[in-house]
């Protein structure tokens, strides 16, 4: 396991679609798509790539989660929109994405980490990647299942790991400028999951 690096890394967003996110129950949405959005914001400031792909966007009439299109319209538009493929490295488009990126560790995130994060983890490791699980970017209809995903990728070696680490482990050094607008966004996404959601007691 390394050291997070901006330089070296891509954000992976699978699957955070407006009513794939219903499925969460193992924590609120809210802070899901919070915690997804804060990264997104994140890696704008540290010119860290992105590619998203969606699951049968337009038969199911699931779209991309609008917040984070407006944070990065082009990773938007450049979306692989999977017809059907479960395991999203099942999908040569998104290989040839992930690999165009020039990048080997990869930052990545689902919907559901017992479905849509799990499966494409494993087979990035797999692949030779260097895999960090973003655990609060997402979430799992059933604590079990969400436990039993974990373990998984434990014992495939994917680092787990949370959206609040992530920012630290990247910024490296609060008095940088980029790292003093990191810790900003960390304030905001703090201030809101703590405040907002009624999680202070």
């Amino acid at each position: 396991m390394t050291n997070l690096k901006a330089q070296d890394s891509a954000l992976i967003l699978i699957d955070h679609q407006v009513i794939s996110m219903g499925f969460i129950k193992t924590q609120p949405p809210e802070i899901a798509k919070l915690n997804s959005v804060t990264m997104v914001k994140a890696a704008k400031v540290l010119d860290i790539p992105n590619v998203w792909t969606s699951s049968t966007e337009d038969d199911n009439q699931d779209w991309w989660i609008p917040e984070l299109a407006e944070v990065d319209p082009e990773a938007y538009a450049s979306r692989i929109k999977r017809t059907g493929i479960v395991d999203s490295w099942d999908d040569p488009e998104f290989v040839r994405a992930v690999e165009a990126t020039g990048r080997r560790t990869l930052i990545m995130a689902g919907t559901t980490n017992d479905g849509c994060l799990v499966y494409t983890a494993l087979s990035a490791k797999q692949a030779g990647y260097d895999v960090y699980a973003v655990l609060d970017a997402g979430g799992s209809v059933f604590q079990y299942s969400e436990e039993v995903a974990r373990l998984r990728m434990i014992q495939a070696g994917v680092n787990l790991i949370t959206t609040a680490a992530v920012l630290g482990e990247l910024a490296k050094d609060w008095a940088t400028p980029e790292g003093a607008q990191i810790r900003r966004l960390l304030a905001e996404n703090l201030t809101t999951t703590i405040g907002g959601f009624g999680l202070a007691k």
